[in-house]
């Protein structure tokens, strides 16, 4: 990730943190596209906020608008939207993991080709996108961005099949990785999943038009019905006809594989009120809090979340414990990315600008602090030392997820496996005097995959994406060994 406006606050504030690449949207035939696809990247607002982009076209024309910053600051203005006609559309909001955060890698991307013009958006990272770069470049491609999915439009380009659709699918034949992409062309919008599933896609329906989101949560506020998952290595093209009617066409892999979707989906990353891989959410996440209840039970009188990410897994642990649930830390929801000047006595604030403890809640007691993942540990510490100095007697952390100990190549932004808190300390112990607090345990990985599956870990064939905890690569990391020259990528400065 290379982030240009990042500072040191920053850093303390959400450099602990997991990020997700993007939310991608799309819809065909409704008149009502932009707005459509403005309300869904809202929904889907949480994977990604440094930036956003709809691309529409209305019958003669296409229409793009990015913007840097939130979906809210920008596309609830009428005057933004108006620059958006058509009854095509898709959208995505974008957290980098590749790439500058700059204005031309803010996608979807569109280009001019023999097929006519197309515009592409994806959610994920493509483990070969570096390799696959190169080898344009020193064919005399010439690249604009400095984002992976450029390596998809010229592939578009460069493919010997007739059809705008069969050329995407080529193209993405050809990429390997964890991805969710949405293409439309002049008639067409055309949803794709990567082979294994990884990353997630839905398919809805409003008005009898066919929708396509990253998650249901984007369905739900349009009042959109659910119709089914996009299935793992399956491409669906729909295309309007002159008569406006919309035809469905689904093509899947010659030799399917089984699906393993990302499981820090189910633990990080997606709305607790979204359903993925039809499973609820916000259920599995208070499923791994009653299972790391019973797994690592404590003697407390408090079950606290650290908000909001931690808050369905504490519940759970509180009713599996029989321990009272409370909200004993507050969490402040208009803490910016750049918020205030870092100054040294504003940094000596630290997690407190985003989490304050309820003393009424914790003093006096002994304190369980329910979390849904660790990662560097560096909140972890403030937090801990944050509810002692409001008056706890004991603190004691849960952690419903295991152990990080592998950077991800799929489209979470994680720090390098030496940055990672349980690849710094030999013990649980070390970890736990580390951090502060009088115990320390995680979920183990079967609890987890009870919490979300209800069977245990298949060691042979796992049923989820889990390389984070296991070391389990699902595929091929092409790029692995140079990930880190991304960045290198670009020689043009750009201040958006």
């Amino acid at each position: 990730m290379n982030q240009s406006h990042s500072s040191t606050l920053n850093d303390e504030l959400d450099g602990d943190t997991l990020h997700e690449e993007c939310g991608v949207f799309g819809v065909l035939g409704h008149p009502d596209g932009a707005t459509l696809t403005a309300l869904g990247l809202h929904a889907l607002q949480h994977r990604g906020q440094e930036a956003a982009g709809i691309v529409t076209f209305d019958g003669k024309q296409f229409h793009m608008e990015k913007r840097m910053g939130l979906v809210g600051d920008h596309y609830t203005d009428p005057a933004t939207l108006a620059k958006l006609p058509g009854f095509i559309s898709i959208g995505h909001t974008r957290y980098s993991t590749t790439g500058e955060v700059a204005l031309r890698n803010v996608q979807p991307l569109f280009a001019e080709l023999e097929v006519g013009g197309i515009a592409v958006a994806h959610n994920g990272n493509f483990t070969n996108g570096l390799t696959m770069r190169r080898m344009l470049i020193a064919d005399g491609a010439i690249f604009q961005a400095t984002s992976d999915t450029e390596v998809v439009l010229h592939l578009i380009a460069r493919s010997k099949q007739a059809t705008s659709s069969d050329r995407f699918i080529d193209a993405i034949r050809q990429m390997e990785g964890g991805y969710s992409m949405l293409a439309m062309t002049r008639t067409k919008l055309i949803a794709a999943r990567d082979p294994i599933g990884i990353r997630p896609l839905v398919m809805g329906e409003l008005d009898g038009k066919p929708i396509f989101c990253s998650e249901t949560c984007a369905l739900d506020i349009i009042g959109a019905k659910y119709i089914r998952d996009v299935e793992n290595g399956e491409v669906i093209i729909c295309e309007i006809q002159s008569d406006g009617s919309i035809t469905i066409d689904s093509r899947k892999a010659d030799q399917p594989k089984p699906e393993r979707l990302c499981l820090f989906e189910y633990v990080y990353f997606a709305r607790p009120d979204s359903v993925v891989g039809g499973r609820s959410v916000y259920t599995a996440r208070k499923n791994m809090g009653i299972n790391l209840a019973k797994e690592a039970p404590v003697d407390a009188d408090v079950v606290v979340p650290v908000p909001d990410g931690g808050t369905p897994a504490a519940l759970g642990f509180a009713q599996a414990s029989g321990i009272p649930f409370e909200y004993g830390i507050i969490r402040n929801h208009y803490v910016g990315r750049t918020f205030i000047e870092p100054t040294q006595q504003i940094r000596a604030f630290g997690v407190k600008l985003k989490h304050s403890a309820n003393r009424a809640m914790i003093e006096g007691k002994r304190v369980v602090l329910v979390d849904d993942s660790i990662v560097r540990g560096t909140t972890s510490l403030k937090i801990v030392q944050m509810i002692r100095d409001a008056g706890a007697r004991e603190v004691h952390i849960r952690v419903a997820s295991p152990m990080i100990y592998f950077p991800d190549f799929y489209g979470i932004d994680t720090p390098d496996a030496d940055k990672l808190l349980a690849n710094q300390y030999s013990s649980l112990q070390a970890m736990c005097d580390y951090i502060g607090a009088d115990s320390l345990e995680f979920l183990s990985i079967d609890g987890l995959y009870r919490a979300v599956g209800g069977a245990s870990r298949d060691a042979a064939n796992p049923q989820f994406t889990d390389h984070y905890f296991t070391g389990d690569y699902p595929t091929r990391l092409l790029d692995n060994d140079s990930t880190s020259n991304v960045r290198k990528l670009a020689v043009m400065a750009s201040n958006g």
